[in-house]
């Protein structure tokens, strides 16, 4: 998705691309992709420039947002409180990933690659797994994290009423992120478990999976069912060592989940990947006129706008892990007693709720 989207910000330029890229997964009927994001106002505005923006049944709008600790602790943030459209919205990958591929079959800037071609500027965006970036040597620092997230998607026995839940017990996370529009009653759900007992999760019937579903989160959705296989993955925070460079007279430059991971406990992932090509793409556009589009010192102004956004929310992000991941009464008490005194911050908690849904 990063680069796609990417591709279709630079042929709007009037640059020629080449993407290599395979078909999208959800393309295909029956692939079982569950995956879910979370985009922030700044995404959707993106997209939306690119007209692939999906329509409201598979991108629905969050009104309302519900965070629950381990001992009382809560926080909540409201659209109407904060005066904006929207806290984020939930997309469908399967149908967004799509959107994409039609987009860029459309734009005759950008020719569909089999294998990568000489060219000025070579970007990668090829997800945490990246072969080219091993290719270019690249160094990549990783933190695996002691946990795995089960993702799947729910029918509920009470509609979601358009917002998003989320509830940290015993060092995991769940959250519950409302699908299929306004009115929907089904949810997707990303679930941080200790990597001990993931597979066990995994393994389970449909129904006792979901029975200890509803016992994290309090029943608030009532009767849960499970609509979709379960998919897993490994969490882990990850940095690259270089977004930008020359190897052998080639300039390429990293985007997305090639250059940095970070836990997905607030949802953020694919917001950064989303501004990390925004920023390329206003990078290559304000170039003076002179400078080639793999000018190195033109890649490093791409390279110190992002670093430090990406360095703060990997940061925040891997704090609040850590602190919701210890165990005993002193640590539950502090975040509990943090959550607590965040909900009545006033100012402070609306002007980090801004800058999280992109204003």
């Amino acid at each position: 998705m990063v680069g796609r989207t990417l591709a279709l910000l630079l042929a709007r330029e009037r640059l020629r691309v080449g993407l290599v890229a395979p078909a999208p997964p959800g393309a295909a009927a029956g692939t079982g992709d569950v995956r879910a994001y979370a985009l922030n106002l700044k995404s959707k505005n993106l997209l939306e420039s690119l007209r692939c923006w999906p329509d409201a049944l598979h991108a629905t709008e969050v009104l309302a947002m519900q965070v629950k600790g381990d001992a009382g602790g809560e926080v909540n943030f409201s659209a109407a409180e904060l005066k904006v459209p929207g806290l984020t919205w939930i997309v469908d990958v399967p149908v967004l990933e799509a959107q994409l591929a039609e987009a860029v079959r459309f734009q005759p800037q950008i020719e569909l690659l089999d294998a990568p071609q000489p060219a000025a500027l070579t970007v990668i965006c090829e997800g945490k797994a990246s072969s080219t970036r091993a290719e270019f040597g690249i160094g990549f620092d990783v933190t695996p994290y002691p946990q795995r997230a089960i993702a799947a998607r729910l029918a509920c026995e009470s509609p979601h009423a358009q917002t998003a839940r989320q509830w940290f017990s015993e060092g995991e996370i769940l959250a519950f992120l409302p699908m299929a529009g306004p009115q929907g009653n089904s949810v997707a759900i990303v679930w941080s478990v200790q990597e001990g007992r993931a597979q066990a999760l995994l393994e389970e019937s449909p129904a006792e999976f979901c029975q200890k579903l509803e016992a994290v989160s309090q029943d608030c959705l009532g009767k849960l069912t499970l609509i979709s296989e379960r998919s897993a993955w490994p969490l882990q925070m990850a940095r690259a060592d270089r977004w930008t460079g020359i190897c052998a007279g080639k300039a390429w430059a990293l985007a997305g989940d090639a250059a940095h991971n970070v836990h997905p406990l607030a949802g953020q992932g694919l917001n950064l990947g989303l501004s990390d090509v925004t920023a390329l793409a206003a990078v290559l556009h304000e170039r003076e006129y002179w400078r080639p589009v793999g000018d190195e010192k033109l890649l490093r102004r791409y390279e110190r706008s992002r670093k430090a956004e990406v360095g703060a929310m990997a940061a925040t992000m891997d704090g609040l892990q850590q602190l919701f991941s210890q165990h005993g009464a002193p640590w539950q008490a502090v975040r509990n007693w943090g959550m607590n005194g965040f909900e009545r911050s006033g100012l402070i908690k609306q002007w980090v709720a801004r800058q999280a849904i992109g204003f």
